[in-house]
């Protein structure tokens, strides 16, 4: 199935897609396995997590906004040829519309899906994530200034949160050390 949604998604995305590629899915996939390890997730729940981040951005080969909705038509399309049942497309697709801005898991899968798809806001790399982000949404809307791009990142980091508790102790103090640096740097 991997192969698949890889195949899928470097075919159908379009090459501007800085950020939002195959590389940031298998990402989200190592994350999203990590997590739910650490929060002593099944075996079962562990597939539907994987199954979960591997389709959780397909939605952008149709479209760009409320990319998530196509996602779920998607893996409720696909996920049956790989053995997938009804009521496990039903979670996949609630952990899948965990990961929609401003998030709002109701599970403990959904909050580790939300969680690894922006596990990189605490990294070292999430400034070159967040440059990736910025040139995507400068080819949707070229107007769109580098300041008002900071702006954003600005407010989306002083808004968010980590579900888990995995990330709120071990991801949330990074997080709040990169918001830390960006503001000032603004200073």
């Amino acid at each position: 199935m991997t192969d698949f949604v890889v195949d899928l998604l470097k075919n159908k995305i379009p090459p501007f897609y800085y950020y939002h590629n195959y590389e940031h899915t298998l990402y989200v996939v190592k994350k999203a396995n990590e997590i739910g390890k650490k929060e002593n997730c099944t075996e079962d729940e562990l597939d539907l997590v994987t199954a979960a981040a591997l389709w959780h951005d397909t939605g952008f080969i149709k479209t760009y906004f409320n990319h998530e909705e196509e996602s779920c038509a998607l893996a409720a399309k696909y996920l049956p040829q790989f053995g997938y049942r009804r009521e496990d497309i039903d979670k996949i697709c609630g952990m899948i519309m965990a990961t929609k801005i401003p998030q709002s898991p109701k599970n403990k899968l959904e909050q580790i899906v939300a969680d690894a798809d922006l596990e990189y806001l605490a990294t070292d790399c999430a400034a070159e994530k967040a440059g990736h982000l910025f040139s995507e949404w400068k080819r949707l809307d070229p107007s769109l200034t580098d300041e008002e791009c900071r702006r954003r990142e600005l407010a989306f980091l002083k808004a968010h949160h980590y579900f888990t508790q995995f990330c709120k102790e071990k991801k949330e103090p990074l997080k709040l050390a990169y918001l830390d640096r960006l503001i000032k740097d603004r200073v």
